[in-house]
């Protein structure tokens, strides 16, 4: 079950493992080191403010959509998250700012991903969980192809990947994106 803590900054919880932080009064602020990372790519794609259509498949506490709405007004977001009650203890709690062109979809990423228009995102940004691990119907090729036909062709599709030495499910997700896109880059620590 989500909990929330705290009053204007927000640990959000699952089942006791820390999911999503945000703070209301400064959504730039990216409190996970792997928030941060995303961060710099999204600040990296297009000029310093210019907005960008952004699918996320994983909405958690809207952590990402509230960080590109502050840094690239005028975006628009689409967040997939299958977690309804997630969803909806974000939405009374965590009201995403005036303007915010971030629509809210409750539905499983694939499935929701599979039935998206055609080059219709800049961006692409999966980080869905199961647990602690990534659900097997968003790593397989027919998965990858599905993100690659989404985004425009000059589009970007950033992941969260969890994994630990030696690094199997990882070298395995590297194989099936790079049989799907010319370019690969991995952000890890050393």
């Amino acid at each position: 079950m989500p909990d929330v803590d705290r009053d204007r900054a927000w640990l959000l919880t699952v089942d006791g493992a820390p999911q999503s932080y945000v703070d209301l009064d400064a959504p730039t602020h990216l409190e996970f080191e792997y928030t941060r990372r995303l961060g710099h790519v999204l600040d990296t794609l297009a000029a310093p403010g210019r907005p960008l259509d952004v699918l996320h498949l994983g909405g958690g506490a809207l952590t990402l959509p509230r960080y590109v709405a502050a840094t690239r007004p005028g975006s628009h977001q689409d967040v997939v998250e299958a977690d309804r009650g997630l969803l909806g203890l974000v939405a009374e709690h965590l009201p995403l700012p005036d303007g915010a062109a971030v629509a809210l979809h409750a539905a499983d990423a694939r499935a929701w991903l599979e039935t998206a228009p055609a080059d219709s995102a800049d961006v692409l940004i999966a980080d869905v969980f199961g647990g602690s691990r990534i659900p097997a119907h968003l790593t397989t090729l027919a998965y990858a192809r599905e993100a690659e036909r989404v985004l425009r062709p000059d589009g970007v599709y950033l992941a969260n990947l969890a994994d630990a030495a030696p690094f199997a499910f990882l070298r395995s997700q590297l194989a099936t994106f790079a049989a799907v896109f010319a370019e690969l880059a991995l952000i890890a620590e050393p």
